[in-house]
């Protein structure tokens, strides 16, 4: 039966402090020879971590947005079904009872799959389903778990329910009960392996979250959670867990290895934070990093404490990889010692699916296949997302037009209801088209990636224009006479296509041959400049409204309405309302790109 939180914690070694557990087969020592008959034979043993991050929900190597296999330019493969074939190879030739395996996060939210069984059909309905990740992941044989931020963007009651559901712990250390601090959900977790002619290794696995859950499912967790800063709870715990008599410490972080934020000074935490846990908090052995979605074989990072490496690996999102950690122990002087640590990454590409867990979810797989290929509408022409990071698209106007009309039929009746309703949306994909002819749920799916739900915030014509001002940094600055590579126009200092901001309503250019924060020119409202103290309501999504990708004074504006239901199903309503998808009923040229007052394009 799966063991719900209450079950872990009364393991626990310390009251709220994690699980302990024991009882791993025997494994084979090699002894080394004593040297001159002086020493006794040194012990020594072979552990092998093994790890994933960032799962998003990734069960099979299947595009439902594409309703197809999944392929892509480099040969990548996806899902669980590979991984358990990976895994199941290792342990067999490491032996299982010498293997550990764990997630670093992002595990119930990301794909139709997962959002069809938190909202379609919900795993916290009575006699509801069980959660087709913790069903893999339970029959793969997860050891731990650390928790992703997207784990929280269903509510609170969907991730109980999921975590009731596995058969391992989710780890958050610094996940805390907002009025006692003391830990929601278990900060650790034990594993005891036999060693034949010596004492067991003792081997413990911290589990720390991203502190911007605070901001980015603010409506789920204010009041009730808070995150403190990777680096000050492995700080208070991992002493602890060397007072436990772990010989081993392995953190389980969902949290990249950059060091950098895209919450700007809303936090006092970094966001991508795993490289300085370790060069900041002594007597960690390896950490598995997540969040960031890139591939690290092997970070090294020395401790300044200690003078010890710290091997960090991050294994490629949505299960197209698996990192190995390779921890060599010696024991000597009555003690345990790790005296190596190395890690790699395997492919998924290079496996078939595991039959076990196709058996096991085929008839969950088929059932989500059905719901996003219900046809919602019909569009007149295709639309593409192709341009979309450097044009004025038809595609985005879409979600502008969907959420405008959706805020002004909310603020009807209303003291707001007079105000201008303008839009803001992202270019989320590179590759996302609805076609002419029938549209589906999951061509609209693949428009609207995320989640994300709906608010309404008070701005001024000012607060606007440096809300634009930010957005625009996105580009690089491309003097006049330059060639243009679109290519690389975009992405400046590495901001994500999600946090460049379309908004509509608004007629504006964007001067890319100037400096960032003198780019926006020519901004109008109605035919005439804007008035820089006119009130505006902005509909925006929950991220951007919560602080996510720290654009300016749209955290901090007044919010007059918000909603639970996701952009996407507003999409699709507004879509099947209509019957045909026109772009004469959405499309407006709101900005354009221009260099020294020239159009770019």
């Amino acid at each position: 039966m799966p063991l719900n939180r209450r079950t872990f914690l009364q393991k626990s070694a310390v009251t709220g402090a994690g699980v302990a557990v024991a009882g791993a087969a025997a494994a084979p020592a090699a002894e080394a020879a004593p040297a001159g008959g002086r020493r006794k034979p040194v012990k020594r043993y072979a552990l092998t971590v093994l790890g994933t991050t960032d799962l998003h929900g990734h069960v099979f190597n299947w595009d439902y947005f594409k309703d197809a296999e999944y392929t892509d330019a480099q040969g990548n493969a996806q899902g669980l079904a590979r991984i358990s074939t990976l895994v199941n190879a290792i342990r067999r030739e490491r032996g299982r009872e010498n293997t550990l395996l764990l997630d670093a996060g992002d595990t119930i939210q990301g794909t139709p799959l997962t959002y069809y069984y938190a909202k379609v059909d919900p795993i916290t309905a009575k006699g509801g389903p069980v959660h087709p990740m913790a069903q893999a992941m339970n029959a793969i044989g997860y050891d731990a778990v650390a928790l992703g931020n997207h784990e929280f963007n269903y509510g609170i009651e969907t991730l109980r329910k999921f975590e009731e559901q596995c058969r391992f712990p989710l780890l958050g250390a610094n996940a805390l009960h907002a009025r006692t601090l003391r830990p929601a959900f278990p900060p650790y977790f034990m594993k005891t392996f036999r060693v034949k002619g010596a004492p067991p290794v003792k081997v413990a696995v911290l589990g720390l979250t991203n502190p911007g859950i605070a901001i980015w499912d603010k409506a789920y967790v204010q009041g009730k959670l808070t995150f403190p800063g990777l680096e000050e709870q492995a700080a208070k715990w991992v002493p602890r867990l060397r007072s436990m008599g772990a010989d081993v410490v392995v953190v389980s972080a969902h949290s990249g290895s950059s060091g950098t934020s895209s919450y700007g000074d809303q936090l006092p935490y970094v966001e991508n934070s795993a490289a300085l846990v370790a060069q900041k908090v002594p007597g960690i052995d390896a950490i598995l990093v997540g969040h960031a979605h890139v591939e690290i074989p092997e970070l090294k990072v020395v401790n300044e404490k200690t003078g010890r490496t710290v091997v960090l690996s991050e294994p490629l999102a949505f299960a197209e990889r698996l990192s190995v950690f390779d921890i060599g122990l010696t024991f000597e002087r009555g003690r345990w010692s790790v005296e190596s640590v190395a890690s790699s990454v395997r492919n998924t590409n290079t496996v078939a699916d595991d039959p076990r867990i196709t058996r096991l979810l085929k008839d969950e797989h088929a059932k989500v296949v059905a719901y996003v290929n219900q046809v919602v509408g019909t569009a007149t022409e295709t639309l593409t997302t192709v341009d979309a990071r450097y044009k004025d698209a038809p595609i985005i106007d879409l979600i502008t037009k969907v959420q405008e009309d959706v805020v002004k039929a909310a603020l009807a009746g209303t003291e707001f209801a007079a105000l201008p309703v303008i839009a803001q949306a992202s270019p989320f994909s590179r590759t996302s088209e609805i076609p002419a002819g029938e549209v589906t749920i999951r061509d609209l799916s693949g428009l609207y990636v995320y989640d994300n739900t709906l608010v309404a915030k008070v701005l001024t014509g000012a607060q606007l224009r440096a809300y634009l001002e930010y957005s625009a940094e996105y580009f690089v600055r491309t003097a006049a006479d330059a060639p243009v590579d679109v290519a690389k126009l975009t992405n400046a200092n590495n901001r994500p296509d999600y946090n460049y901001d379309y908004v509509s309503g608004l007629s504006y250019d964007i001067d890319v041959a100037q400096a960032p924060g003198s780019r926006i020119r020519n901004l109008t409202y109605g035919g005439v400049p804007l008035d820089e103290a006119r009130e505006f309501v902005l509909a925006v999504n929950n991220y951007r409204a919560n602080g996510g990708g720290a654009f300016p004074h749209v955290a901090s504006a007044r919010e007059v309405w918000s909603e639970s239901t996701e952009i996407r199903t507003r999409i699709a309503e507004w879509v099947t309302a209509k019957g045909v998808l026109d772009p004469k009923d959405f499309a407006s040229v709101d900005w354009r790109l221009t260099r020294d007052g020239v159009p770019v394009f």
